[in-house]
């Protein structure tokens, strides 16, 4: 019997609902230490800087300790309804309001750090500091340190920071702004270990993402 051509449209639009339930809007660079297994035996998370929780529905799905902090009121209130449909078992207080640079957890109570697009909302280099030495602080020995950021990386002939390493971007917006030589000083200065090389994504010459993965020495 002659049997009609299948359409595949449909199931490429299950696949996509598919891994929206499974992953969210996760930020692909993430969602690349995920597959290559850095999380693997790291089980309490904090996303620092977790808006809506775009970064966290595949933690909070696979029963991982998720810890979540932003300074937007309605961000918070929004990731804990996230949390208690996913992951009733963890406590609303995981989820709290407040500020990168004051971290309401004990010293290296964490196994990863998550901070995406985050950091270039530093007002100036201690503001950005304090950020980064909070976040290591809670991050326990052999920690994984996850950020993305946006740089001046690849746009060094048209953007050129203030003294406060902070410029406005062809797309528009103003932006705490690191470079390689800045990311370098610094994974020194915390004596981490960098999994990754940088890695910086030039979206048409109107901004430039890094990524920047660390490891606390164990």
């Amino acid at each position: 019997m002659r049997r009609g051509r299948v359409s595949q449209y449909p199931v490429e639009m299950r696949l996509s609902t598919d891994l929206q339930r499974d992953f969210g809007q996760i930020d692909i660079y993430l969602f690349d230490q995920l597959l290559r297994g850095r999380f693997d035996g790291r089980r309490t998370v904090l996303d620092a800087g977790c808006g809506t929780g775009r970064n966290l529905v595949y933690f909070l799905r696979a029963g991982f300790d998720v810890l979540g902090i932003d300074r937007d009121p309605a961000a918070i209130e929004e990731v804990q309804r996230l949390a208690a449909g996913l992951a009733p078992r963890l406590p609303s207080e995981n989820f709290r309001v407040g500020e990168v640079d004051a971290l309401p957890w004990r010293d290296g109570q964490v196994d990863a750090v998550i901070c995406s697009a985050v950091l270039h909302f530093a007002g100036h280099p201690a503001h950005w500091a304090s950020m980064i030495e909070e976040m290591w602080r809670v991050l326990a020995p052999g920690g994984l340190f996850f950020a993305r950021l946006a740089s001046v990386i690849g746009l060094e002939a048209t953007v050129r920071p203030d003294e406060n390493r902070r410029a406005r971007l062809p797309d528009g917006t103003e932006r705490f702004l690191v470079d390689e030589p800045f990311l370098e000083e610094w994974t020194r200065r915390l004596n981490a270990v960098p999994l990754d090389p940088l890695k910086t994504t030039n979206v048409e010459n109107q901004r430039c993402m890094t990524t920047w993965v660390l490891q606390k020495p164990g």
